[in-house]
């Protein structure tokens, strides 16, 4: 899928997805495509995500050293929930996870990132 909108947000948008990942371009006009991916308002990364269950801060310890408000958390092709320790963690901190599939988090990223929420991201591959 295709997703187009201008650039009304700063920092990274994903603008397409599908089997060999998000398309992701930069501000600088760069463009890249990621299987799994982190995303915060400055930059994008690959990521190798460990299994969902095994989810931990320490896999998500890029986003936090930044202020956020919470955490996209694209579980893959389909809706999955966060380990119950994770999500006590980062509310400990102050952040929330709003966990949905991948899709949906790829989609709410450009929402977000328009309204200038303190928003990061980390989204798991679409085909496992």
């Amino acid at each position: 899928m295709r997703i187009d909108r201008d650039r009304p947000a700063s920092g990274p948008l994903v603008r397409g997805f599908g089997a060999g990942g998000f398309k992701v371009d930069a501000p600088d006009g760069t463009m890249g495509v990621y299987p799994a991916l982190l995303l915060t308002a400055t930059r994008a990364d690959s990521w190798s995500p460990p299994p969902l269950d095994a989810l931990d801060e320490a896999a998500l310890a890029p986003l936090l050293g930044e202020a956020i408000e919470f955490i996209l958390l694209g579980t893959g092709a389909t809706l999955r929930r966060p380990p119950r320790a994770l999500v006590a963690a980062l509310e400990a901190q102050g952040v929330g996870i709003e966990p949905m599939d991948s899709r949906a988090a790829a989609k709410a990223w450009g929402v977000l990132r328009a309204e200038d929420r303190r928003v990061a991201a980390a989204l798991y591959p679409l085909e496992s």
